[in-house]
């Protein structure tokens, strides 16, 4: 999960105290929680549930505070992914994580729109389809149409960025810490929620 310092440096130099932290036990006293990523799918939750976190983060979740997701962190809140094999995610959102189908270049690598569904605290301030960075291979399909928050054509459409419980849970598949502008936008709305 390879990110964690990039999104700690860009809360840093947006004025936000951030903290990453191997400690289960921290979560709970945590104001946000953000749980970025990078590799696998199914090495991801395994080291989540070796490490001790997932029911922390399912708690986190449950208490109403702000959450974000980024990349893989975003798909583990799916309930599977056919990512190398069939894995169980967290389960907090209804859908599975699925191989892009063929036609494309894969990984889906560079800048891309998001094109919004809603407004949301998230977006506040944010052009209609802003540019984010992405690099995954695999994609979200969410079941409940009502979590998604933006869209983004790769050959088809795909979900990109979901919202739930009134705009407390949030995650996007792309990377704003690494999308300048835009992303540290979405950080800073993220922060101030």
């Amino acid at each position: 999960m390879g990110n964690l310092r990039s999104v700690e440096k860009a809360f840093h130099h947006l004025g936000f105290e951030a903290q990453i932290s191997a400690d289960p036990a921290a979560i709970a006293g945590a104001s946000h929680l953000v749980l970025p990523g990078d590799g696998a799918f199914g090495k991801s939750m395994e080291h989540i549930r070796e490490m001790g976190f997932e029911e922390p983060i399912r708690e986190f979740i449950a208490t109403g505070k702000p959450f974000l997701g980024i990349c893989v962190g975003f798909q583990l809140l799916f309930e599977q992914s056919e990512e190398m094999g069939s894995y169980q995610g967290l389960g907090i959102l209804p859908g599975k994580v699925l191989k892009f189908p063929p036609g494309r270049k894969i990984p889906h690598m560079g800048w891309n729109q998001v094109s919004w569904r809603r407004s949301s605290p998230l977006t506040e301030g944010m052009p209609d389809k802003p540019w984010f960075y992405f690099v995954h291979s695999y994609y979200a399909e969410a079941a409940d149409g009502k979590d998604v928050l933006g869209i983004t054509g790769y050959g088809i459409e795909f979900t990109s960025v979901v919202s739930r419980d009134q705009g407390k849970i949030f995650a996007v598949q792309f990377h704003p810490e690494k999308s300048q502008e835009d992303g540290l936008r979405l950080l800073k709305n993220f922060a101030e929620i």
